[in-house]
């Protein structure tokens, strides 16, 4: 009995330590604040979601980037659904060995932080923001493979 008690605390322990690797943000301003505030730092922000296809393939390409170029910092802005944090996010970054920095970002009032990512962003996702020295360049978009991710980042900041 005392070893499946001592199972259960272990998986706990280690579920809890899983959800606290994804910050929950309620406002955009408050996650750029603290996520993405250093000026010496170059940003690859990815806007996703698990319920998104394109999203979920492009993943992968993300996860290439972050671990071939540690002069850049990738974080993953998953606009799921708050209610699904712990039935479908943690799940699915855990099932698919994520370990780029994600972030989940609930802030449903659109019209008061698009236009902050970008002017023209339509709100559709998988979308892309490079942040380089105070410079922002922004598509709305899912690439094709990570040699176009590669490129389309490297343009921006060479």
């Amino acid at each position: 009995m005392k070893y499946y008690v001592c199972l259960m605390v272990v998986f706990l322990f280690s579920v809890q330590i899983q959800a606290q690797k994804v910050a929950v943000f309620d406002s955009y301003s408050d996650l750029e604040k603290a996520v993405l505030s250093d000026e010496n730092t170059t940003y690859v922000v990815n806007f996703w979601a698990t319920w998104c296809l394109p999203c979920v393939k492009e993943l992968p390409y993300f996860e290439q980037l972050n671990s071939a170029n540690k002069n850049l910092k990738v974080v993953l802005i998953s606009l799921d659904f708050k209610n699904q944090y712990e039935t479908k996010l943690l799940p699915f970054l855990k099932e698919n060995n994520i370990k780029s920095e994600v972030v989940l970002l609930t802030d449903k009032d659109y019209n008061t932080w698009l236009s902050v990512v970008d002017k023209d962003w339509s709100g559709s996702i998988p979308a892309t923001l490079v942040i380089s020295k105070r410079k922002k360049k922004f598509v709305e978009k899912m690439f094709s493979d990570y040699e176009e991710l590669n490129q389309y980042v490297n343009s921006i900041i060479n």
